[in-house]
C-alpha cells in the first residue's frame, strides 16, 4: 500500500513538469481552428503592439478549418518549403550514412597509429557549435561555389562527427569473438563489416538518423547563413516570416511541420533512447 502511495505521488509530481512540457504544443494545435479575427484579439497586444496584456483559449470561440484550407490549398509556398525541408533533410541523412557507418567502424575495430587522436578530434569538432565554424565554410562554400544551393547545405553536414560518436559506441560494442569467429571461417574485413557489423551495429545507425532528423528537419541557422534565395528554404524558416496578418496560417504550419517529426520520434523511441544512453556511456 506505501508503494502503491508513493507512485502515485510520483506520478502525480511529474504530471506537473509534463503539462508545462505539452502546453505550447496544445497552444499550437487549438491555434489552427481558430480563426484570424480571434487570434488577432488574443495576439494583438504581443504581435501588433497595442496596449493591454495577451490572452489565450485552450477552447475556439468559433471553431473553423479555415487556416487549415488555406494552408493547404491556397499556400504553393508551403508545399514547396515543405519539399525543401525532406530534400535537405533525406540527403544530409543519407550522405551521414554513407560516411559515418564506415568511418565509426573503423575507428571503433581497426587498431593505427593515431586512432586516440582522430577519435578525440572527433570529439573536440563535435563539441563546437555552428557560430565557430559557420566563417571557414561559409568561405569554403563560396570557393566552391555552393553558396546559395541545396548542396551547400547538405555537404557540410554530411561530415558531422555527431552520427559517428553514436555508432562508434555500438560497433564497438560488439564482443570481438564473434568477429573472429567470421574470420575463422574465411570472411574478409569488408564481409565481417557488411555481414555482421552493420546488423548487429543497426540500433545505433538507426538512433543517429533519428537524432539527426529531429535536429535537421528543425535547422534553422544554416539555411539562413547560407541561402539568399527564398525558393529553396525549409520550412523553419517559414514560420519566423509571419505576423499578425498571417498567425492563423503560422499555426497551423508549425503543426503540420512537426507532424513529421512525432511520427519519426514515436517510431524510434527505442533506438533513440539507446543512442542518448550510448552517448552518455564515458568512454
Amino acid at each position: 500500500m506505501k508503494k502503491k502511495v508513493i507512485h502515485i505521488l510520483i506520478f502525480a509530481v511529474l504530471c506537473v513538469p509534463a503539462a508545462i512540457i505539452c502546453y505550447p504544443v496544445l497552444f499550437a494545435i487549438s491555434g489552427v481552428f481558430m480563426s484570424q479575427y480571434e487570434l488577432k484579439q488574443y495576439l494583438e497586444p504581443v504581435l501588433g503592439g497595442a496596449d493591454g496584456m495577451a490572452r489565450w483559449s485552450m477552447i475556439p470561440q468559433i471553431p473553423t478549418l479555415e487556416p487549415l484550407v488555406k494552408l493547404l490549398i491556397d499556400s504553393p509556398q508551403f508545399f514547396v518549403m515543405f519539399w525543401n525541408s525532406v530534400k535537405l533533410t533525406v540527403g544530409i541523412l543519407a550522405g551521414q550514412v554513407l560516411v559515418g557507418v564506415p568511418a565509426a567502424w573503423g575507428l571503433a575495430r581497426f587498431s593505427f597509429p593515431g586512432q586516440r587522436f582522430f577519435y578525440t578530434l572527433y570529439l573536440i569538432l563535435m563539441l563546437m557549435p555552428f557560430q565557430v565554424l559557420m566563417l571557414p565554410e561559409y568561405i569554403v562554400l563560396d570557393r566552391l561555389k555552393l553558396l546559395d544551393t541545396h548542396a551547400g547545405i547538405i555537404l557540410p553536414a554530411v561530415f558531422s562527427t555527431f552520427p559517428v560518436f553514436i555508432m562508434y559506441r555500438f560497433f564497438h560494442g560488439i564482443p570481438e569473438a564473434v568477429l573472429e569467429a567470421a574470420r575463422i571461417d574465411g570472411a574478409g574485413n569488408f564481409q565481417v563489416f557488411v555481414w555482421i557489423g552493420i546488423p548487429l551495429g543497426s540500433a545505433g545507425i538507426a538512433s543517429a538518423v533519428i537524432l539527426g532528423f529531429l535536429e535537421y528537419w528543425n535547422m534553422i541557422e544554416q539555411p539562413m547563413t547560407y541561402l539568399k534565395t527564398k525558393s529553396l528554404w525549409p520550412l523553419s524558416l517559414y514560420l519566423p516570416e509571419i505576423g499578425l496578418e498571417e498567425a492563423a496560417t503560422g499555426f497551423t504550419a508549425a503543426v503540420m511541420m512537426l507532424i513529421p517529426a512525432l511520427l519519426v520520434f514515436l517510431g524510434g523511441q527505442e533506438y533513440l533512447e539507446q543512442g542518448i544512453a550510448a552517448a552518455a556511456v564515458k568512454e
